[in-house]
């Protein structure tokens, strides 16, 4: 494992222990076996560590939909079970990441706050994949989209479907997070 792995791999272990406000750079590079002058080698700041951490998780979220994808598509499953497939894995992949964590309530907030203008980059690298995915399988399967629409326009309706929802979800999500604190309490 390279310093730059270890670095990252450090870092969402101590922010998943600590949070974002409580966690340090010292414990950070305690953890990746640096001293904190090498970690600021490869980090000005615990921010930019920490974007550079949410730009892994999605990276690796982004490898899980792609992976099952394919598994689904080897299956021979239909299009809408391909992407069904692709945005569970996705979303399975980063709550496990986030609710294994006692702060996950801040690391979420914190996401939203610093790593905000990421966002679009995130979401045009998944339509890449959504529109890569149903390119492929409708040419595999015979498929034809209707009534003129693209590609690109089914995954724009895909990603506004789970907009959407994830807006419900979250909501929810927050109130389970709470009345899990308040049940400790």
């Amino acid at each position: 494992m390279g310093s730059s792995d270890r670095i990252l791999s450090a870092a969402e272990s101590i922010l998943a222990r600590f949070g974002f406000r409580r966690a340090s750079m010292s414990q950070i590079a305690g953890e990746a076996g640096l001293t904190r002058q090498a970690l600021y080698h490869h980090y000005s700041s615990k921010e930019a560590l920490f974007r550079a951490v949410v730009e892994q998780l999605h990276e690796l979220a982004y490898e899980a939909e792609a992976v099952a994808g394919l598994d689904q598509e080897e299956a021979g499953g239909g299009l809408a079970d391909i992407l069904a497939s692709q945005i569970a894995a996705r979303f399975r992949y980063l709550l496990e990441c986030v609710e294994e964590s006692p702060q996950a309530e801040e690391l979420l907030s914190e996401h939203q706050l610093q790593t905000r203008d990421l966002y679009q980059s995130f979401i045009e690298h998944n339509a890449d994949l959504r529109v890569e995915t149903i390119n492929r399988v409708c040419a595999k399967q015979g498929l034809c989209l209707q009534n003129g629409m693209t590609s690109r326009d089914l995954a724009r309706c895909i990603r506004r479907l789970r907009a959407s929802r994830l807006d419900l979800n979250a909501n929810h999500a927050r109130v389970h997070l709470h009345a899990a604190k308040h049940d400790e309490l």
